[in-house]
Parts: C-alpha cells; structure tokens; sequence
C-alpha cells in the first residue's frame, strides 16, 4: 500500500484521543503493530529488522523525514539489526488519528 508523504496541518484536524473501538479497529489495519504502555503512556510500537547497521540508519533516516514533514516525531530505539518505532500523542494523552497515519507512511518505507 503506498502512502503518499503529504504534510497535514494537524492543527485544522482537530486532534483527540482515540476510542477503544477505533483503536482496535486502526490497529487491525497494520501489519505488525502493537499497543504499548498504559493510559497517557499508550502508543503504537513496531520493530523493523535489518541485516546490518547501515541499513538500520538508512530508515532511520526515512523515518526522520516522514517525522519531519508530518511534524510528528515518533520514539525510536535503535539497535545494530532493527529499530523499534512508537508513536503517540502527547498533547491528547493518548493515541490519535496522526499516529495511524505516521505508521502507514512508516511501513510504506519499506514497501
């Protein structure tokens, strides 16, 4: 599936958390993806595998574009074969519709 890499105002979308129901039903849609932590520490979490460090900063990388155009900046931990990235967002204290959006265009990377 590709994502085409637009900015969005995030601002005129009105941001709010998500229910239950949309979370599950967002989550569904994603391959890979998992909810981690708890109330205002609830985010969306995958670990991307690669054969070597180099390619790991080569996406990485991607993933700082996609953050920087979408200016919504996810967590990543970054080991020598994979990267783990988790978005949520902080100003809703939860997880809303610009972290589904930043994980498709995550994934895409590797499409």
């Amino acid at each position: 599936m590709k994502v085409p890499l637009k900015k969005k105002d995030w601002s005129s979308e009105g941001r709010r958390s998500m229910t239950p129901t949309e979370l599950v039903t967002q989550l569904a849609k994603l391959e890979g993806w998992c909810l981690t932590g708890d109330g205002p520490t609830l985010g969306i979490e995958k670990t991307y595998s690669f054969v070597n460090y180099y390619e790991t900063m080569a996406f990485v990388n991607a993933v700082a574009l996609v953050a920087h155009i979408q200016d919504h900046h996810p967590e990543l931990s970054v080991q020598y074969g994979k990267c783990a990235v988790r978005f949520s967002t902080h100003d809703v204290l939860g997880i809303s519709s610009a972290d589904f959006d930043c994980a498709a265009q995550v994934d895409a990377l590797l499409t």
